[in-house]
C-alpha cells in the first residue's frame, strides 16, 4: 500500500511529514493503528521529500487550509515543513500546524520568530496544566517537555504567531479549567477538542 502524504478531511488538506514524535500520548490516535480516517499513515517508505508533498497539494487555494498534521511531531522536519508552507503562500493558500509545541528543544533553538508569515496559524497540543499531569499523560521521551511546550507558546505569542493552545476533552472539566487558567497567563486563547477515536 502506498504511504501517505496528504489526506484530506472536510476542505482542509493535511500534510503527514513523518512518524518521529517526542510524546507518546496515551490518547494518541496512532496506538495500535496504521490509518486514521482510512488513509494509511504510518510512513514505510520513508519520509516524503519536498517535491512529493508539493505535487500532492498541487493548487493550495482548493482547500480551506493546508494542515501539518500526522502521526508524527511536523517540527522534526522544521525547514522542509517552512519550506512548503512558500511554496502555499506563493501560490495562494493558507497554513496551519499541529505540534505538540517541542520544536524548540528537537531544534535545540528558538524558532517562534521562524514561523512569523509562514504558518497562519499554530495549534498547541497543551493537554495538561502542570509537568507531573503532562508526563503522565503525554509521556515525553524528551528532557524538558513540559517546560519547552510553554517556552514555545511564549515566544510564539512574543514574535506576534497567531497561536493557540488545545486540549483534549477526556482530561476532563476540573483540568480544562486549570489549563485556561495557564493559557489565560500565557496570553494565548484554549480551544478543547474532541478525543479521536
Amino acid at each position: 500500500m502506498k504511504d501517505t502524504y496528504t489526506y484530506c478531511i472536510g476542505n482542509n488538506l493535511y500534510i503527514n511529514l513523518t512518524n518521529r514524535c517526542s510524546n507518546r500520548c496515551t490518547f494518541c490516535v496512532r496506538d495500535g493503528k496504521e490509518t486514521y480516517e482510512g488513509y494509511p499513515l504510518w510512513l514505510k517508505g520513508g519520509e516524503p521529500t519536498v517535491e512529493q508533498v508539493i505535487s500532492e497539494i498541487g493548487d493550495p487555494k482548493r482547500f480551506g487550509e493546508i494542515v501539518f498534521c500526522g502521526f508524527g511531531e511536523p517540527t522534526y522536519r522544521l525547514a522542509d515543513m517552512l519550506e512548503i508552507c512558500g511554496y502555499v503562500h506563493e501560490h495562494g493558500g493558507e497554513t496551519r500546524v499541529n505540534t505538540n509545541g517541542h520544536g524548540e528543544l528537537i531544534a535545540g533553538m528558538d524558532i517562534a520568530f521562524l514561523l512569523k508569515g509562514k504558518l497562519d496559524g499554530v495549534n498547541i497540543s497543551l493537554n495538561a496544566s502542570s509537568k507531573e499531569k503532562y508526563d503522565a499523560l503525554c509521556r515525553p521521551q524528551i528532557e524538558g517537555a513540559f517546560e519547552g511546550l510553554l517556552a514555545f507558546a511564549r515566544d510564539c505569542k512574543k514574535c506576534g504567531v497567531n497561536a493557540w493552545f488545545s486540549v483534549v476533552d477526556c482530561i476532563g472539566e476540573e483540568e480544562i479549567a486549570a489549563c485556561a487558567r495557564l493559557a489565560k497567563e500565557i496570553g494565548l486563547p484554549l480551544r478543547v477538542r474532541p478525543m479521536i477515536e
